[in-house]
Formats: C-alpha cells, sequence, structure tokens
C-alpha cells in the first residue's frame, strides 16, 4: 500500500508544532514526525530544508550550529514567539477544514 502524503500547507504546521518540544536539528525534526504519526509521515529532505529556509525568512524559527549527539555539527532549529503565534493560527485553520471535510463525508 502506497503511504500517504501530506496534505498540502501542513508541512509548516508540523515542523513548528514538533519545534514546541524542544530545538532540534532537520534529521530530527523529520524523525520525530515520522515517530509521532507511527511511521505514517515521512517527511523528504527536498520537502523539509526548503520549508525550513521558509520558516527563516519568515521569522517563525532561528537557527544556530551546534554539536549532534554524533559528535556531527548541524543546525538546531528552535521556535519563536512570532512561530508559537502562527502555529495557533495554522492549528486554527486546520482543525477548520478537517471538521468541514468531516461534514462532507458524512452526508448520506
Amino acid at each position: 500500500m502506497k503511504r500517504p502524503e501530506l496534505l498540502p500547507g501542513t508541512l509548516d504546521m508540523l515542523i513548528l508544532k514538533t519545534l514546541t518540544r524542544s530545538p532540534l536539528h532537520g534529521y530530527g525534526i523529520a524523525q520525530s514526525i515520522k515517530r509521532l504519526s507511527d511511521d505514517v509521515l515521512t517527511v523528504e529532505e527536498g520537502s523539509l530544508y526548503p520549508a525550513l529556509q521558509r520558516l527563516l525568512l519568515q521569522g517563525w524559527v532561528k537557527a544556530e550550529w551546534k554539536i549532534t549527539e554524533t559528535n556531527r555539527r548541524a543546525r538546531f532549529y528552535t521556535l519563536t514567539a512570532a512561530g508559537r503565534k502562527q502555529l495557533g493560527l495554522e492549528v486554527t485553520q486546520f482543525e477548520q477544514i478537517i471538521t468541514a471535510i468531516g461534514r462532507v463525508l458524512s452526508e448520506a
């Protein structure tokens, strides 16, 4: 069976939510999303790093170089106050969409 793809517009929200727990490097973000979704959601590098760059430019995350637990240099991303606010807006919009889809699907 083919893996479900992320819905358009949800990657930024998932990244921001993942960073509410702690600062992480890109690989850690992808692994966290995969683990928390019980291996249903997979974020590919080709999607993840452009999204992180977009979030940096928006001011929703900040990044700094640190050493990983495997002694490698990596950029660690941290959620900013603006990112926390944006996450709230995106979650609200997503919940409205899910509710609307649910209403359409439940119609006989």
